[in-house]
């Protein structure tokens, strides 16, 4: 089961490494839309194309991922999404537009987990914070939820019981965001 986990978590990541590697060769080519993303950073802000195009890494491209995705940088991404993070979740559970929805907030995990098992719905992170959403805002989020890894890991994000199928939900969420990035 271990290395069934490491698998699926590796594959989010190598799809992330994938997009990066794209990200980069845009900027080499000069593409605006990829040039733009570099914004992102502070440290290319102000640079010119070619300064920007001499001076940009693929550690550079794997940070502006990450943060597109509601991560702090390229670490925290991977220790969220493996799940070796538990303390700050990020912002990907809580896309723009979401906040169109009802929820209920808790900064308390054992509290929105109590909420959660008397009302329903799911249990969400944004970053150090819980929240519990209804199955609208999991279709607006990208997720299907009626998907089977919602039962497994009890529609709790936070503390699933198996930590495999987060991982295909995150992989999930991930490739709809990348495939709505590039429409």
């Amino acid at each position: 089961m271990a290395r069934y986990t490491e698998d699926l978590m590796a594959s989010v990541v190598a799809d992330l490494k994938a997009q990066a590697r794209i990200l980069h060769r845009q900027i080499s080519r000069g593409e605006s839309r990829a040039v733009t993303r570099t914004r992102l950073l502070p440290e290319f802000k102000d640079h010119d194309l070619a300064a920007l195009q001499a001076a940009i890494r693929r550690r550079h491209c794997l940070t502006i991922v990450a943060r597109e995705l509601g991560f702090q940088g390229w670490p925290h991404a991977v220790g969220v999404l493996g799940g070796t993070e538990s303390t700050d979740f990020g912002t990907l559970l809580y896309p723009d537009g979401a906040d169109a929805h009802w929820n209920i907030w808790s900064a308390s995990y054992a509290e929105a987990r109590a909420i959660r098992e008397q009302h329903g719905g799911y249990l969400l992170a944004y970053r150090r914070h819980f929240f519990i959403v209804d199955r609208y805002f999991i279709e607006t989020i990208g997720l299907q939820p009626d998907d089977p890894d919602w039962e497994l890991i009890g529609r709790d994000w936070v503390k699933p019981r198996h930590v495999d199928a987060r991982e295909r939900l995150y992989g999930k969420l991930i490739r709809r965001r990348a495939l709505a990035k590039s429409a």
